[in-house]
C-alpha cells in the first residue's frame, strides 16, 4: 500500500486526472495498471486516488460524482414539467368549446364528440323535445327518450350514459320531475318544452337558459383541469423521487466497489507475505 500522509506531486495529479480522463472515475485499479500512468502511480493506492480525485474535484467546485450523472439529472425532471404544460393546453380548449355549445341549441355533430358539459344545452333540448312529443302522463323512461332522440338525431356512442347524467342533472336543477324510473316535464317549464323550431324564433329564452348551461360547462371545466393538474405535480414528485433513489444507489455502488478493491489489494499483499497495515 502506498504512504497515505506522502504529499502529493504536480505530476501525480496530472496523471490523475488523464487517467480518469482516459478511463473514468472509479478505475482506479485500471489507471495504475496503464503503462502510462503507472511509474508516477505505482507508490499510491486505490483508496489514495479516489480520495485525491475526490479533493479536487470539491477544489474545482463539483462533486467526483456531478460528472458522470450529469445527463442523469437532467433527463428526467425535463420531462415532469411536459405534464402540467399539457394541462394548461387542454382546460384552455375546454373552456371555449361552451361557447359554441350556447350557440346552437338543435344541432349535434356526433362525428366531433365533445364532453358532456359542452353538450349540455343541445342534450337538454333534445330531453325537452322528447318529453313533450311522448306525452307520457306518468313520464319517460330513459331508455324510450333514449331511443326517441336516436331515430331523429345522430348521437355518439356514449350517449345513453350522459343521457342518464344529463336527466339527473335536470331533476336536480328542478327542470324535471322523476316519478319512479320515469322522467316528466314541470308544470312551469312549458318554455323549455318548446321545439327546436320554435325555440329558433324565440330568442330571449335561449339566451337566459344559455347563462345557465355556460356556468355549468365551466365548473365542469374547472374541476377537470384541477383534477390533472394535481395529478401531473403528483407524477412530477415521483419522478423526483425516482431520480433521488437512483443517486442513492449509485452511490453506494461506487463505495462497494472501492471496498472491494481495498479488500483485494489486502489479499494480494498477504498471499505475498506482506504485512497489511489497517489505519
Amino acid at each position: 500500500m502506498g504512504n497515505p500522509k506522502q504529499k502529493w506531486t504536480s505530476e501525480e495529479e496530472e496523471a490523475l486526472r488523464a487517467g480518469v480522463a482516459k478511463h473514468g472515475a472509479g478505475k482506479w485499479k485500471n489507471i495504475q495498471r496503464d503503462p502510462e500512468f503507472n511509474h508516477l502511480l505505482f507508490a499510491r493506492s486505490n483508496i489514495d486516488l479516489k480520495d485525491k480525485w475526490r479533493n479536487l474535484s470539491v477544489a474545482n467546485g463539483q462533486g467526483p460524482r456531478d460528472k458522470a450523472r450529469t445527463p442523469k439529472a437532467k433527463a428526467n425532471p425535463a420531462d415532469a414539467p411536459a405534464t402540467p404544460l399539457s394541462i394548461t393546453q387542454t382546460s384552455a380548449s375546454i373552456t371555449p368549446s361552451s361557447q359554441d355549445a350556447s350557440s346552437d341549441v338543435v344541432m349535434l355533430d356526433s362525428s366531433k364528440p365533445l364532453p358532456e358539459g359542452n353538450n349540455a344545452a343541445k342534450y337538454n333540448a333534445m330531453v325537452f323535445e322528447a318529453l313533450s312529443a311522448l306525452k307520457e302522463p306518468n313520464g319517460s323512461d330513459s331508455s324510450a327518450i333514449a331511443t326517441f332522440i336516436e331515430q331523429r338525431q345522430e348521437v355518439p356512442q356514449n350517449f345513453k350514459r350522459v343521457l342518464t347524467s344529463r336527466l339527473r342533472r335536470l331533476v336536480q336543477q328542478n327542470k324535471l320531475e322523476k316519478v319512479q324510473n320515469c322522467y316528466r316535464l314541470k308544470r312551469d317549464s312549458h318554455v323549455d318544452a318548446k321545439s327546436p323550431a320554435m325555440r329558433q324564433t324565440d330568442t330571449r329564452p335561449r339566451q337566459v337558459q344559455s347563462i345557465g348551461y355556460l356556468g355549468d360547462t365551466v365548473e365542469d371545466a374547472a374541476i377537470s383541469a384541477a383534477y390533472k393538474i394535481a395529478e401531473a405535480e403528483n407524477k412530477s414528485f415521483v419522478a423526483a423521487e425516482a431520480v433521488k433513489e437512483a443517486e442513492r444507489v449509485s452511490t453506494m455502488a461506487e463505495d462497494m466497489e472501492s471496498l472491494l478493491q481495498f479488500a483485494t489489494d489486502c489479499f494480494d499483499q498477504s498471499t505475498r507475505g506482506e504485512i497489511v497495515l489497517m489505519a
